[in-house]
């Protein structure tokens, strides 16, 4: 018998501000994302963190580091 899966954590940063697109500028969320998350089952909150860090990186917040290929 399995144990039931822990929920995804939500990615609150406790940076709360919204920006001109209405997306938080701490966790990348929507307004919508942020209201429903505690109604969302896991693999409708994985693909908002997903999201989140397409937006972070979009918006110039996150930097890739590591190993990638150099040309």
């Amino acid at each position: 018998m399995s144990l039931p899966e822990k929920p995804v954590a939500s990615p609150c940063v406790s940076i709360c501000a919204l920006d001109e697109r209405d997306i938080c500028t701490g966790c990348q969320r929507t307004v919508d994302e942020i209201t429903r998350w505690a109604r969302m089952d896991n693999a409708e909150r994985r693909a908002v963190l997903i999201l989140c860090h397409e937006r972070a990186r979009d918006s110039g917040l996150l930097w890739l580091t590591g190993s990638g290929s150099s040309s």
